[in-house]
């Protein structure tokens, strides 16, 4: 038969009046302390919200930095854009006036021979 001395030497034992022991003391301390805490809590809690309004503030700010720049690139482009479409139809203007003044001419050098 299993002696009290034993039962109360053995693991098992010592696991549960561990356990028991935990749950009365714990809502003693709990309420013990959350005067304390409950402060602390509440300040950490003011800080997290802060920091996050400060962040969200920030990645706003930089996001619209970001599309600020990316519209002055692509304003950038198109005008780079345009000036080499405008240069190559002066480039084309330029070389369709020389190749008909050079066919008028060889043509009134033709027709006077």
């Amino acid at each position: 038969m299993v002696r009290l001395e034993d039962l109360l030497r053995s693991e098992m034992a010592k696991g549960v009046a561990i356990g028991v022991g935990a749950a009365v003391l714990v809502p003693v301390l709990v309420s013990a302390v959350a005067p304390l805490v409950k402060p602390v809590a509440r300040s950490t809690a003011k800080a997290g919200l802060r920091a996050y309004e400060r962040l969200r503030e920030t990645v706003d700010e930089v996001g619209e930095v970001m599309e600020d720049l990316v519209a002055e690139t692509q304003a950038e482009l198109r005008a780079e854009r345009i000036a080499k479409e405008q240069a190559a139809e002066a480039a084309f203007a330029d070389t369709d006036e020389i190749g008909v003044s050079a066919e008028d001419e060889a043509g009134e050098g033709a027709v006077r021979h």
